[in-house]
């Protein structure tokens, strides 16, 4: 599939801090992105991870800074951010009382999606779903939800991908099929951020590695730099006080 690289960068964030009462998550972090990379960030729980990810995705709206998708305001144009954006987050955003096939049904129709029926069984295959289209969401496993979650985010074909640790749940077959999402060769500009709490899958599937730290971008190394994983261990254990 012929894609066509943009002359912006995927994310661009200036600034970025987001408080919740007294509680500051975020706080003046700068993050750039450009298209086709996989990043994949790490940090303690309560360091802004999933914070990062839905004001990245629309569902949390910051209060300083600047963060763009594609060049675009998240706060000014979140419809046609939505649009390109594909989201796995903790909550698996479905409909428990639907079908696996009906949530995607509406999701697809929600996006306004042509080939709407070639889509679902696309995405649904990429996550090993089609036997289970058909049950409820409320008769599925964890580990299937998510399957179904991923799908779900998958079925506009988007331009960026948006997870938070969405290995949890999954077992050896279904991270395998997560992996195979991720190193798509079909979508070369397609870009990943996604977090996790894992340095072999963080090592495994990103091309850059960050350290997420009292709200602020504290680390940054390329996968393939000569650091490797006891020297990013060392790295995360300096910036956050934890140990992976």
């Amino acid at each position: 599939m012929a894609e066509n690289r943009p002359p912006v960068p995927a994310i661009e964030i200036e600034g970025l801090s987001k408080a919740f009462g007294r509680s500051q998550v975020l706080r003046r972090l700068e993050l750039s992105v450009p298209w086709g990379e996989r990043l994949t960030v790490l940090g303690p729980n309560g360091s802004g991870k999933t914070t990062l990810i839905k004001v990245l995705a629309t569902l949390t709206r910051h209060d300083h800074g600047t963060v763009r998708v594609a060049g675009l305001d998240v706060a000014r144009r979140g419809q046609s951010v939505r649009r390109m954006v594909g989201v796995v987050t903790h909550s698996p955003l479905l409909y428990d009382q639907l079908t696996g096939h009906e949530n995607l049904t509406f999701c697809g129709r929600m996006f306004g999606l042509d080939r709407l029926g070639e889509r679902i069984v696309s995405a649904a295959g990429q996550m090993g779903m089609t036997a289970r289209l058909h049950q409820r969401v409320s008769t599925l496993s964890h580990g299937l939800r998510k399957r179904l979650t991923i799908a779900r985010a998958l079925l506009h074909e988007p331009r960026l991908l948006l997870m938070d640790e969405p290995e949890s749940g999954l077992d050896q077959e279904a991270l395998a099929m997560l992996d195979a999402v991720i190193g798509d060769p079909e979508h070369p500009t397609r870009t990943i951020l996604m977090t996790t709490h894992n340095l072999e899958r963080a090592l495994s599937v990103g091309q850059r590695l960050a350290i997420l730290a009292r709200g602020e971008i504290a680390y940054q190394e390329h996968v393939d730099s000569s650091t490797g994983a006891a020297g990013l261990r060392d790295a995360y254990r300096r910036h956050t006080g934890a140990v992976l």
